[in-house]
């Protein structure tokens, strides 16, 4: 269920511009699917190649790229210094294997061993995704974005490109949302329901509210469960690849394990998950009607993001920390889903192909340098 390419190790791949993408391990799956977006776009062009604070590694392959894996500072037992200084060294080696013409890192502050690493070595062009919307007075690390040649901000909805000079030299582009897919690759509801093997004459909807690293979902989640159910619904819970804790399902709750969710998200009549960047680009993409559920313990403000969903689709906002939250947001989303269907809003969702090439350009002109 995943892309087919293989990886290219061949003669012709090895001439292409090497891509080394550098992604953080998060409270999701946000930094991986940026990464994979670009990759995607870059195939044939250049040798995406994968340094991943992500356990995910199999996913990575799956669409065709190499990847190596480092454990993420979140889940080492080593102090600052040291995970920094053993970054130094693994990510050190992986340069010296790839010799990348850019290096693409995606998350919320670089690493003191991946700077110090990247100014050793040397020449190759450096990027940095950087997702926007950070909470109001929330915690930031200072970092000097001019020695980056490139920094790319995954814009929220209705983010239209544009770019403006860094120091030295450098340029920092803000570019529409970033969705791993494009508009024809998602599948149709009926072709979608074949996939995953569900009946066509049954109302399903799909449970994503997060791999319950950082939050407990499992109560709020089995609450919402028991609403969705008396009203007639048949629920699928996804399993997220890179959950640390199991989550103890209801009876009759159907499991779900595939990538990229954003493939089959038409089979279902609605959606239940929390506002993280990459899911509500996709359901906006999707066009499938949603109860969002802020995450309020994240840097970014999912509130503001779920309500910006909510303003272009068929969307409830709810933190649905009560019985009483569930109920009244659920009875919202069953009227919605019984409401004529609005003329969807057009909201360009390229983000992806726009820093592609921005990427692609970089390498060339970091070629004709040398």
């Amino acid at each position: 269920m995943n892309d087919p390419q293989p990886a290219r190790n061949d003669s012709t791949g090895s001439q292409l511009p090497r891509i080394l993408f550098f992604n953080v391990n998060g409270s999701g799956m946000g930094h991986l699917n940026r990464c994979l977006s670009y990759a995607r776009r870059l195939r044939g062009r250049a040798r995406p190649v994968f340094f991943s604070l992500a356990s995910a590694i199999e996913l990575i392959e799956e669409m065709g790229f190499e990847a190596d894996y480092f454990v993420s500072p979140y889940w080492s037992t080593s102090s600052t210094f040291a995970w920094n200084s053993e970054l130094a060294v693994r990510f050190g080696m992986m340069l010296e294997r790839v010799r990348p013409d850019v290096i693409v890192f995606d998350g919320t502050w670089p690493f003191q061993g991946f700077l110090a690493t990247c100014e050793t070595f040397g020449s190759p062009a450096l990027v940095w995704s950087n997702r926007g919307l950070l909470k109001e007075g929330g915690k930031t690390v200072s970092v000097d974005e001019s020695r980056f040649d490139l920094v790319i901000q995954p814009g929220e909805l209705g983010a239209q490109e544009s770019e403006r000079p860094l120091e030295a030299d450098g340029t920092r582009a803000l570019v529409p949302p970033v969705c791993v897919l494009e508009d024809d690759e998602l599948l149709d509801r009926a072709t979608a329901r074949e996939a995953l093997s569900l009946p066509k004459d049954c109302r399903f909807v799909l449970f994503a509210l997060g791999p319950g690293n950082l939050k407990d979902v499992a109560g709020i989640g089995h609450g919402l469960i028991r609403v969705f159910e008396a009203a007639g619904f048949k629920v699928v819970w996804v399993l997220a690849p890179i959950s640390v804790r199991d989550i103890e399902l209801p009876a009759g709750v159907m499991p779900l394990t595939v990538y990229p969710l954003a493939r089959y998200l038409r089979a279902f009549d609605a959606f239940v998950g929390a506002a993280g960047y990459n899911t509500c680009c996709e359901l906006v993409q999707a066009g499938v009607p949603a109860l969002l559920v802020p995450n309020a313990q994240l840097a970014d403000d999912q509130v503001r993001r779920a309500h910006m969903v909510a303003d272009v689709m068929p969307a409830v906002v709810s933190a649905c920390e009560t019985d009483d939250e569930r109920e009244a947001a659920v009875g919202r989303l069953l009227d919605m889903l019984n409401d004529t269907p609005a003329e969807r809003a057009t909201i360009r969702m390229n983000g992806a192909v726009v820093a592609a090439e921005k990427i692609l350009a970089l390498a060339a002109r970091r070629e004709r340098m040398q």
